[in-house]
């Protein structure tokens, strides 16, 4: 049928006129237009039909990403029931989705909106899929990509998707839009950021159709920034530089004592001693931190509580008694393997590509607990690679360009990983089989052979070991993934805020907080043969690090930029063995030497026979993530502290502290600054002093011989009581 268009630019062409300069109607595509209405709309989100088992008997692919799939459940199923050619706006999809009709997932559609307005046209024009030949989209962008915002400002993106016949579109309308600090900014559905009043860098992370992009505001506070501490190294430089950026001065130097403690907790896990402190304080050497940390790095403590950590990670667990042979082999090599400084890239092929039985290579204990090829994968790529591939299984990653194909194709560096029986009772030899190593792929059918993430499949002979291939290629210099992972895992260590957050998430769409400064520290490990304390070395000795906790009159709500020390709670390990240090109380766990201390402990079976390690959050060991690890305060812990049974019974125990100070005859003064040094690596200021002396007078009033002696033991037991339970001693600051 000739529509009027036609008519008309036929009359104009008879008269000598050109014709009418208006385009047809484009023809909707479902893949293209249909799509992203849905997804907009959060109808194939997790929560809704985009579920496992769909939503009340209709079912979509999570985030529309199989639009093939989609098309068949809207039109073909349910004799299509769903919509209604004839009379487009009477469609099931359109009055479900308007809320003219019952919706558990209330309205989603307005009747007045483009988005409705194409949805009744694509019905109307018979639900066409579209043709092979309509453009596919390839990318897209955001207008502005970077921009310097003030704080509380507001900027509206512009989203454009681009396709691969050269054609773009606005898509703004119909993007998603997730800023990556809910605490510094707000978005709304059509492309706007409001900004709140912290300053730092925000991402705003932008998807459309299966393709994302990031948005990026530099917000500053805008301070003078004119007077820096001495930058040290080139951390400093990088990190003072995005200071004046932004605008935010740093806070002061720590003083000697809180640096002592500070770095002590942070490299070794425990609390400096008293004659650590007197003397520290009283060296008058120009160097004596970068001296003082040299000589924590080549302690047994620091190997020691840095294998706890990677005992965690690398799931060294007893799940019953004949693992215990197990698990100590394994730690003991992770020990000795931080002791000896044993390059990590060395260190993560021994651990990927582990081969044989628990004598000849402990790091197979890691295959003990990680059975599966897929479990390997995803284990390898969030803890060497930042990468968590766990969505990709069953779709497209929703906040990554991983595909199920990159998925099954980076499984299958494990597809040949074999195990038979050691001569051990449940100890097993792992090797790797001889054949094709492959996958198969569960949504395709199809077998896919191994390919490093971002690459193309690899060509393996039928004797090589997929593994050695994978590790090779982690600890190539050009690696995007493994070096910077690693730098930013260690920076959290002592920073308590990784430069991507959290730590083994990074991507695209969760950009660093200070890109320059990640890269230059990956680059360094590289450079320096991935040498592990070379790397804590640069971190501690850097005057960022030496940065008080205290806040000056602007940087109180800098959370991201490092214009100060963050203050963390001492991990459960760290705070039962400060604990005992305080009270003078040797630990005994089962199995260990007396006096072991709780970060020196091989796995995870101490948790179950030790509350104190549970309720303060003492990993299990069961995943590969650092979040496993509990951090929060809770009303247990608190409680715990206060009155537990076995803390009283450590604070009033005969011969203990308390008792040995009530019958030292030395000034109860010098008692109360040994505590304060004990706990705190600093004397007691006037009031505390006043106040514990005051204490210890009051409960002495008017009591002599064994009595008082006794009251005297019970003022000290308060004292230590209360400074175990303050922040100062809970934290590491």
């Amino acid at each position: 049928m000739t529509n009027l268009y036609t008519v008309v630019s036929a009359a104009l062409l008879c008269l000598g006129l050109p014709a009418l300069a208006v385009e047809a109607p484009r023809s909707l595509n479902f893949a293209n237009d249909i799509m992203p209405i849905l997804t907009k709309g959060g109808c194939n989100g997790g929560g809704c039909h985009g579920k496992a088992s769909g939503q009340n008997g209709f079912k979509l692919s999570l985030l529309g990403f199989e639009p093939q799939e989609d098309y068949e459940h809207i039109v073909k199923e349910a004799r299509g029931r769903r919509v209604f050619p004839a009379a487009p706006e009477m469609s099931l999809l359109l009055t479900k989705g308007a809320a003219q009709l019952p919706h558990g997932g209330g309205k989603k559609l307005d009747v007045k909106s483009e988005d409705y307005a194409d949805l009744v046209r694509w019905i109307r024009e018979g639900m066409p899929y579209g043709k092979d030949t309509d453009p596919k989209m390839e990318r897209i962008t955001v207008e502005p990509a970077i921009l310097t915002m003030p704080l509380k400002g507001n900027a509206q993106l512009k989203v454009t998707a681009h396709y691969n016949d050269g054609s773009i579109r606005d898509v703004t309308k119909r993007a998603l839009y997730e800023p990556n600090e809910k605490a510094m900014a707000e978005t709304s559905e059509t492309g706007g950021v409001k900004l709140f009043d912290l300053p730092g860098d925000v991402a705003v992370m932008i998807r459309y159709q299966g393709k994302v992009t990031t948005f990026r505001a530099t917000v500053p506070l805008g301070a003078p920034v004119e007077k820096l501490p001495a930058a040290k190294n080139y951390i400093d430089e990088l990190v003072f530089a995005k200071l004046k950026t932004i605008g935010v001065p740093p806070s002061e130097i720590s003083d000697d004592g809180t640096f002592l403690r500070r770095v002590t907790l942070d490299i070794t896990g425990r609390l400096p001693t008293a004659e650590e402190m007197k003397e520290f304080l009283a060296s008058q050497e120009a160097e004596k931190r970068a001296q003082l940390i040299d000589r924590l790095l080549d302690s047994p403590e620091y190997a020691e509580f840095f294998a706890n950590k990677w005992n965690a990670l690398l799931r060294n667990q007893r799940t019953q008694p004949t693992y215990a042979r197990g698990s100590y082999l394994f730690s003991s090599w992770i020990r000795d393997s931080i002791a000896d400084n044993k390059p990590f890239d060395q260190f993560a092929r021994e651990v990927v590509a582990a081969s044989g039985s628990l004598d000849q290579h402990p790091p197979v204990a890691w295959y003990r607990q990680v059975k599966e090829a897929k479990t390997q994968m995803e284990d390898v790529a969030q803890l060497f690679l930042g990468t968590r591939m766990q969505c990709a299984q069953c779709h497209h990653h929703p906040f990554e360009k991983w595909s199920q194909q990159d998925y099954y194709g980076f499984a299958a560096f494990f597809a040949n990983v074999s195990r038979k029986n050691a001569t051990a009772k449940d100890e097993e030899i792992i090797f790797n089989k001889r054949g094709t190593a492959q996958m198969t792929n569960i949504r395709t059918k199809q077998p896919v052979m191994p390919t490093s993430l971002g690459s193309e499949p690899v060509k393996l002979r039928p004797e090589q070991d997929p593994r050695l291939v994978l590790a090779e290629w982690m600890s190539k210099k050009d690696n995007p993934f493994f070096a910077h992972t690693l730098v930013n895992r260690y920076w959290k260590h002592f920073f308590n805020r990784g430069l991507v957050e959290p730590e083994d998430d990074m991507r695209e769409t969760n950009p660093p907080v200070n890109p320059e400064l990640l890269n230059a520290m990956a680059a360094e490990f590289v450079k320096s043969g991935y040498d592990l304390k070379a790397l804590v070395r640069s971190i501690v000795n850097s005057t960022t690090y030496q940065l008080s906790a205290v806040p000056n009159a602007h940087n109180a709500k800098d959370r991201q930029n490092f214009s100060r020390y963050y203050p963390k709670r001492l991990h459960a390990e760290v705070l039962y063995d400060a604990v005992n240090r305080l009270l003078d109380v040797e630990s005994t766990f089962a199995g260990q030497a007396p006096g072991t201390r709780a970060v020196a402990l091989p796995d995870n079976s101490y948790n179950q026979s030790n509350y104190f390690l549970t309720v303060f959050g003492r990993p299990d060991s069961s995943s590969a993530c650092e979040c496993e690890r509990t951090q929060e305060a809770s009303l247990a812990q608190s409680l715990h502290l206060l009155n537990a049974s076995d803390i009283q019974t450590q604070l009033t125990r005969k011969d203990g502290r308390a008792e040995r100070m009530a019958k030292d005859s030395s000034p109860d003064e010098d008692k109360v600054t040994d505590m304060y040094h004990i706990a705190l690596s600093r004397d007691p200021n006037v009031e505390e002093m006043k106040l514990a002396q005051g204490h210890v007078a009051k409960k002495m009033s008017g009591k002599t011989g064994d009595a008082a002696l006794q009251t005297k033991k019970e003022a000290f037991e308060d004292i230590l009581w209360a400074l175990l339970n303050t922040k100062e001693f809970l934290f590491n600051h």
